[in-house]
């Protein structure tokens, strides 16, 4: 590792990370093409912020841009391919569709191509979280399986290697037993780490007009710990599998166009004070701006989906080698079992190509089109989400990066509603656990395309990092911190704007 002072100077850093962007990109070797003056003017004209709320904005109906597609009537409508897909790449999306819902076995077996899961894991496939590539949801009792939720783990360390080369960075450790998360599935003779349980404490919230909305505040149990007691300093994350939509796109977002966004001193007194998470690329050994995860924990679908393979199901990658995935030396059984690695797929259990494969089809899961944008009602709701603020952390539109090579999400116009950056939510969202340079209280701001979708393709409406909102108005009554603002004036709306606001959202 490089071990050099990297400090958050804005410009600086910009420059900086515009270069580790193209770095980024190019791990299917797709050149970035840089922008002419006229481009950047024409980017800037198109991406202010609209002030005419009486009819729609030009291009508002695709919300990703020509890789839009229709709207299915049905839980397939986040399984789509990007509408701008050339024939030839459609069927690579096929086959990294056949490997994000393969099922993993354990090793040894007869099909040297499945095997290695585990042998602790939350999942034996992607879908199996991703669920029609939808979003996850908390256990609904006692007896409900939390395979589309896991739990993150971690201690405080005194210090890390990336104390030195990001500012900021926040020193943790993987908890000594049972290392980055917590896996409530073992395959035959390895016991499950915990079984992870949720229950909850509910609270009232009286909005203008008498609407009363109750909110349910999570509370997080391990039981049935497999491997001994927690170290006392472990610090929790519960977290549900967020909808798989736009990768691509958002991967492709200059990292100049999100950082000139940030403002972590509030210099214009807006109180919102944006900042970006900087983490460690393992691909590239250096530091770069974080996207994914609901801290931005990576900085590439390509490291995101690496990492779900060695923590979810326990399938090693040529990033990821070792066969046992998440098992710390304390589970010695574990590390000794049999694993999948083979030189066929790269001394791994799933080589570069399959890894690339699964990846490409993550980053070309396509949007659906806007539903009712022009519906007199829905204008209001989105002058409501204009007036309300809504728009300082939930950005509508940017124009991503002209790229050589992949069309899909070249020079798109899109409409994510995201900066992108981490906020300060408040102390009733934060999970105090930090990650990277993100605080205990901070959270990426999370994109919002789709959402109205969420009930026809998840067939629930739990919205938030952990699924407690049960709808899209309890999320909205959960924001905090730096959105406190925005959500007190959201409570004390004439209930017909508080209708068009929610409509608005479900247009998205």
């Amino acid at each position: 590792m490089v071990r050099t002072l990297y400090k958050f100077f804005g410009p600086v850093l910009a420059a900086g990370l515009a270069t580790g962007a193209a770095a980024e990109l190019s791990d299917l070797h797709l050149p970035v093409i840089p922008r002419t003056e006229d481009e950047a003017a024409r980017i800037a004209k198109i991406t202010a912020p609209t002030t005419d709320f009486s009819q729609p904005e030009r291009f508002e109906a695709n919300s990703a841009g020509a890789a839009t597609v229709r709207v299915r009537p049905t839980g397939d409508a986040f399984s789509q391919p990007s509408a701008n897909i050339s024939f030839e790449r459609e069927l690579e999306f096929k086959v990294g569709n056949g490997l994000f819902k393969k099922l993993w076995v354990s090793a040894p077996s007869s099909t040297l191509a499945s095997d290695g899961l585990g042998p602790l894991y939350n999942a034996r496939s992607c879908q199996r979280c991703h669920l029609k590539d939808g979003r996850g949801h908390p256990p609904e009792s006692p007896d409900d399986s939390a395979v589309s939720m896991l739990v993150r783990v971690s201690i405080p360390a005194d210090d890390s290697a990336l104390s030195e080369v990001i500012e900021d960075y926040i020193a943790t450790a993987p908890e000594p037993t049972y290392g980055g998360q917590i896996q409530d599935f073992g395959i035959a003779g390895h016991p499950a780490e915990a079984r992870i349980a949720i229950t909850y404490e509910e609270h009232e919230v009286e909005l203008a007009g008498g609407e009363v909305v109750r909110l349910r505040k999570p509370a997080l149990a391990l039981d049935n710990l497999g491997y001994g007691p927690l170290h006392p300093e472990t610090m929790t994350s519960a977290r549900v599998a967020p909808q798989m939509i736009g990768l691509g796109l958002l991967d492709a977002i200059p990292a100049a166009d999100i950082l000139a966004r940030a403002d972590p001193d509030d210099t214009d007194g807006d109180g919102i004070s944006g900042r970006p998470n900087i983490v460690w690329s393992d691909v590239h050994d250096q530091p770069m701006l974080g996207r994914f995860g609901v801290k931005a924990g990576k900085p590439s679908v390509w490291e995101q989906s690496a990492a779900a393979f060695h923590g979810d199901i326990g399938i090693s990658t040529p990033l990821h080698p070792t066969g046992y995935g998440d098992c710390t030396k304390t589970q010695a059984n574990c590390r000794a079992a049999p694993d999948g690695n083979t030189a066929d797929h790269d001394d791994a259990e799933i080589g570069q190509l399959g890894l690339e494969l699964v990846s490409f089809y993550s980053s070309n899961l396509a949007v659906p089109a806007r539903r009712d944008y022009d519906d007199p009602q829905v204008l209001r709701g989105k002058q409501m989400f204009y007036e309300t603020g809504c728009t300082s952390c939930h950005t509508p539109k940017f124009v991503t990066h002209r790229l050589g090579g992949q069309p899909e999400q070249s020079f798109q116009l899109i409409w994510p509603y995201t900066d992108m950056l981490l906020h300060d939510m408040g102390e009733g969202l934060a999970d105090n656990r930090p990650e990277a340079r993100a605080t205990g209280r901070e959270w990426r701001t999370a994109p919002l395309w789709g959402i109205g979708l969420t009930q026809q393709v998840s067939g629930h409406s739990y919205f938030l990092h952990d699924g407690r909102a049960r709808s899209l108005m309890e999320a909205i009554l959960w924001h905090g911190g730096e959105a406190d603002a925005a959500r007190d004036r959201v409570v004390k709306m004439p209930k017909p704007d508080r209708d068009a606001l929610v409509r608005f959202l479900e247009s998205l």
